[in-house]
């Protein structure tokens, strides 16, 4: 009986160990999957950054381009 409690003991060792093992590799994931959301969030605001810089440069335009219209060339 001691045996098998012995034994016993060792499988949850083992199984202990394991989910240990497990645990620390979900963790280091989640850590990788973080640093790329923070990377795309900033990535994401650059992005949106630029696009409106986009909008304000297409708005001036087009005004240099009707002004340049009312001067008849």
């Amino acid at each position: 009986m001691a045996e098998n409690l012995s034994e016993r003991l060792a499988e949850l060792e083992k199984s202990v160990k394991r989910a240990v093992e497990i645990i620390a590799g979900l963790r280091r994931d989640r850590d990788g999957l973080e640093a790329r959301l923070a990377a795309m969030q900033a990535e994401r605001a650059e992005l949106l950054g630029l696009k409106q810089e986009r909008k304000e440069v297409l708005t001036q335009v087009e005004g240099i381009l009707k002004e340049l219209d009312k001067l008849d060339l």
